[in-house]
């Protein structure tokens, strides 16, 4: 779902050297891959939503000659199994998953790579276990703080109110006051004709705002069944218990991974995960390279925001540090 310019920005198509699935309890396996060089320096990358899973676009933010490219779908999304489950699935539990596929795959350290919830991921990770991170790229920050969650369910009716409404029209009015227990009760139904409507109407909701220009490609995407049901729930269940995190604890605990290299790539004009908290992280890590895209929204495909994703992985790749 990239356009030309896009397109341009990345490195061409690759296919997995390795793929694998690790059981991780009795309920969940996750599917994982790796790409490029198996001798290169290690790069992780952490896809959003949560439950939002991979593409084949995001092997080609890494020169596959330079680095050994890991990915994986974390509970509940893409490939990994069941899919949209959210029993047994917190951040904790995820930060667990990759030092387990960490050590299976037998890498003392890598690059760190997340945008969206996939930063979110990333911060919690690197500071749970900083000595085994080289450094991180981040991308449309969300710190997952309560004031997000509102601007997420409520506030995003400021820019897009028609694309609200529609959110909204899915639940009857009297439980409109209340957007997010509302979609709850129907998210987690067990019934099928419950929740997958449901989580058809989340993910358009999310997939009409990430472009800065509309963009049917990209809601096409969102609402197909395979990741609707996976963004729908999962990102339900986290806002529901603010990413089973501390409220803003990831500021709070980045002296944690201040001394490693760092930079936070922002759309200007990114309504799902506003500048401000990009901007707060950046005042409490002042060290991390700050870079706004001035033209872009919330999307790592945006022209803007995937050439400097692309060229923090090259500076990466030269200096092991970033200007």
């Amino acid at each position: 779902m990239s356009d030309a310019s896009a397109e341009a920005a990345l490195f061409p198509a690759i296919e997995p050297y390795e793929t694998g699935m690790m059981a991780v309890d009795e309920l969940h396996t996750l599917y994982w891959e790796q790409c490029g060089n198996p001798h290169g320096t290690p790069v992780l990358f952490l896809h959003g939503g949560p439950g939002g899973g991979l593409s084949t676009a995001h092997r080609r933010f890494f020169d596959p000659a330079h680095y050994r490219i890991v990915l994986f779908d974390q509970r509940g999304a893409g490939k990994s199994t069941p899919l949209g489950e959210f029993r047994h699935n917190t951040t904790h539990l995820l930060i667990h998953d990759i030092e387990r596929l960490r050590m299976l795959l037998g890498i003392e350290q890598w690059l760190v790579f997340g945008g969206s919830w996939g930063s979110t991921l990333a911060l919690a990770y690197g500071q749970a276990h900083p000595q085994h991170c080289l450094g991180f790229v981040l991308r449309g920050i969300f710190l997952c703080t309560r004031t997000e969650v509102e601007w997420f369910v409520n506030g995003i009716k400021w820019f897009y109110p028609e694309v609200h409404a529609e959110f909204a029209s899915h639940i009857p009015e009297a439980e409109r006051g209340d957007l997010l227990n509302a979609y709850k009760a129907r998210l987690f139904s067990d019934d099928p004709d419950v929740y997958f409507p449901a989580a058809r109407a989340w993910a358009r909701y999310e997939g009409s705002c990430v472009y800065l220009l509309s963009h049917p490609e990209a809601l096409a995407e969102y609402t197909a069944d395979g990741v609707a049901l996976g963004i729908g729930r999962l990102e339900a269940h986290y806002l529901l218990n603010e990413a089973f995190l501390e409220e803003d604890q990831l500021v709070h605990n980045v002296g944690r991974i201040r001394h490693l290299p760092a930079v936070i790539v922002q759309g200007r004009y990114d309504v799902v995960c506003p500048p401000a908290s990009a901007y707060r992280l950046h005042q409490a890590w002042p060290e991390a390279k700050y870079q706004v895209v001035p033209d872009a929204g919330h999307a790592a495909l945006e022209p803007g925001i995937a050439a400097a994703l692309v060229a923090a992985t090259q500076q990466f790749k030269q200096q092991r540090r970033f200007e």
